[in-house]
């Protein structure tokens, strides 16, 4: 079943899947260890789960029969990064918590809810107010946005809409995403990226690996532009990561200024 509501759930959970890197990495930042279960193989964080706890399968790619050998009693699932149909499969044997995280707020709200659910109210509540007061004056100093392209995805090249926490992400850091306009991970040509006039275009460490050789390639076709390599998990991990995103965020923006 889906749980409507974080109070929903009448028991406290005792056998815990994650299907969401980022929310494995609060799980444990929950201090929750002897109830996590499983997780995905790309739940790399923190390294000593990754080394023991039992791998279902991706993020895309679930293994349902391994799940069902687990015996969850509750599945922390989201709506952008698992596939409806399989999250449906499960939802017929076992309790579903699914999140949608497309901002700052929703992220808040999150941490917030899976506390409740797993009984940790104390210790959200504290890494909320942590994150909130780290974020509070994160942009101090930069009255107009400049404006960027953020990229995760190589031929074809996608880019990151106006729907998205990415999105708010560049936003409290001080970028205007010339993207904002289209809706979630839409696929862009470099001709685009040439006729969009942006200040900069950042290139993410996942889901495509971007490294350093492909700034040069870029480079090529956008001799004025600054292109910087990103910390994806930085811009995209909407979990206990958070108490470290707003002073990489400060540090990524007050570099680019000084380049201007």
């Amino acid at each position: 079943m889906f749980l409507k509501k974080a109070t929903d759930l009448p028991y406290r959970p005792e056998r815990i899947i994650s299907l969401v890197p980022s929310q494995t990495e609060l799980l444990h930042y929950l201090q929750l260890d002897n109830k996590v279960v499983g997780m995905t193989k790309f739940c790399v964080h923190p390294k000593e789960w990754f080394d023991t706890k039992i791998k279902i399968g991706g993020t895309k790619a679930i293994d349902i029969e391994k799940i069902t050998e687990l015996n969850p009693d509750l599945i922390i699932a989201n709506k952008e990064e698992n596939v409806k149909e399989q999250i449906e499969t499960l939802a017929r044997q076992f309790p579903i918590w699914l999140t949608d995280v497309n901002n700052f707020e929703d992220a808040i709200q999150m941490i917030n809810d899976i506390g409740v659910l797993t009984d940790s109210t104390e210790q959200a509540d504290h890494l909320n107010k942590k994150i909130i007061h780290s974020f509070s004056n994160l942009n101090e100093g930069h009255t107009s946005q400049k404006r960027a392209v953020y990229l995760i995805w190589k031929n074809p090249y996608m880019t990151i809409g106006g729907d998205t926490f990415i999105n708010d992400m560049l936003s409290k850091s001080g970028f205007f995403n010339v993207f904002q306009h289209r809706n979630r991970y839409p696929e862009i040509s470099l001709q685009e990226i040439i006729d969009s006039n942006c200040d900069v275009v950042f290139l993410s460490s996942e889901p495509y690996p971007f490294q350093k050789k492909h700034i040069a390639e870029l480079q090529l076709a956008l001799p004025d532009k600054i292109i910087k390599l990103a910390d994806g998990e930085m811009f995209s991990w909407y979990g206990s990561r958070l108490i470290k995103t707003a002073e990489y965020l400060k540090n990524l923006s007050e570099s680019f200024f000084e380049q201007m």
